[in-house]
């Protein structure tokens, strides 16, 4: 491909200069995705997974917890009783009141 730079006007050179500092910048990353793409296709034709051969085990997706406790100034606050206290349990409790009373 040859490219004739002094033909080319000065918005064409610098937007060629962006698209070469881009290809620059996203070139190693786009080798690693080839890489790992021929590598996870070459276990999976040997009965593998990418994944399992490189010791890593898949994340597993929390649900989020179901509040269990309700603020009783305020029912929008709530708390799964996972975590620490927010403040307005722990103010509760201190007045006396036993986590039962604040159960959703």
């Amino acid at each position: 491909m040859d490219i004739n730079l002094q033909e080319m006007s000065l918005k064409d050179l610098k937007d060629l200069h962006a698209q070469v500092t881009r290809a620059i910048a996203t070139f190693e990353d786009r080798r690693k995705k080839a890489v790992m793409l021929a590598l996870d296709e070459k276990a999976r034709e040997m009965g593998f997974s990418l994944s399992e051969l490189l010791g890593q085990t898949p994340t597993r997706k929390r649900t989020p917890a179901v509040p269990k406790y309700a603020n009783p100034a305020n029912k929008a606050e709530t708390w799964s009783g996972r975590g620490r206290k927010p403040h307005w349990f722990a103010a509760v409790l201190k007045s006396g009141k036993s986590p039962d009373s604040m159960a959703i």
